[in-house]
């Protein structure tokens, strides 16, 4: 048998580098029933939103932030909702299935941070976001999305690239990377939430959804009626657990478009063309690794 290939030496630069998922109590609950993220033909943003705090960078060298999609098996599922009744009170628990071998693989595309490439320390003070990450189904979308088949399952991963100033960078690329997973983070794309838990966990700790909780909840969106849901935490209930991002990015615009996107999301665009010199530089710094 060929030997293995020997593990890359990571340049120091990315070596020390360590991240810490932010809302890690909030994903877990999700993970506990199941996470969904709904994909559609202009693009949805993620929630929860996936946010992290990074440690040991070089804070006067110069990274970009990436993320990707990849599928947690080969399969497609379908959900299997089975109902009982106690007196006139109706129950109901959701199971997902295997319905058969995936779908072709979607384009793999890779979302960088819009404000990569930056210092180490510009990087480390403060919450690093992706709140402008959309997902989609559509097979020809030009926006730059992530494109998903939907009912299948997949694991987000997070990477750290040092920006090499050295003129052969390209021979050096894979050790310039490193790559974070966070399996609770894993997910199964949809087009309509499949369990109603997902959207009553989503309605109680979407700082977007305040319309949803102050209303009767014969009011929420049908077949989504509130239920028995013993694992949403007092944290999820109390108070928001994200930052609203009119805060984060001090426009009133992205927050009006994410409460936007969730309205639809309970009841059932495009991104700006990378610049020129990102395109080039990601070129030169990504390695065929990712």
């Amino acid at each position: 048998a060929a030997a293995a290939k020997a593990p890359v030496k990571k340049n120091p630069k990315v070596a020390n580098v360590s991240v810490q998922l932010e809302m890690k109590a909030l994903w877990d609950e999700f993970n506990q029933l199941g996470t969904e993220m709904i994909v559609t033909k202009a693009g949805r943003r993620m929630f929860p939103t996936f946010q992290v705090k990074i440690f040991g960078m070089d804070p006067m060298a110069d990274y970009m932030l990436l993320m990707d999609f990849v599928p947690v098996d080969d399969k497609r599922y379908r959900q299997v909702t089975n109902t009982w009744r106690v007196s006139r009170y109706a129950f109901h628990s959701s199971s997902w299935l295997v319905a058969g071998k995936a779908d072709p693989a979607t384009p793999g595309r890779v979302h960088y941070h819009p404000d990569s490439p930056a210092k180490g320390a510009q990087w480390m003070k403060q919450i690093v976001s992706f709140d402008k990450l959309k997902l989609t189904n559509n097979l020809l979308d030009d926006n730059g999305h992530i494109i998903l088949n939907s009912m299948h399952r997949y694991q987000p991963r997070f990477h750290v690239v040092y920006v090499d100033p050295r003129k052969d960078s390209e021979k050096y690329a894979e050790e310039n990377f490193k790559t974070f997973v966070f399996e609770e983070t894993r997910f199964t794309a949809v087009t309509a939430y499949q369990n109603h838990r997902i959207t009553q966990l989503k309605i109680a700790s979407n700082p977007f959804a305040k319309g949803f909780r102050d209303c009767d909840p014969e009011d929420w969106p049908r077949n989504h009626r509130p239920g028995p849901l013993p694992l949403m935490s007092a944290f999820a209930r109390s108070r928001n657990p994200v930052s609203s991002p009119a805060h984060q990015n001090g426009t009133e615009k992205d927050a009006a478009e994410s409460r936007r996107e969730f309205e639809r999301e309970a009841g059932g665009t495009a991104l700006h063309q990378a610049e020129a010199a990102h395109q080039q530089l990601m070129s030169r710094v990504l390695s065929p690794a990712l």
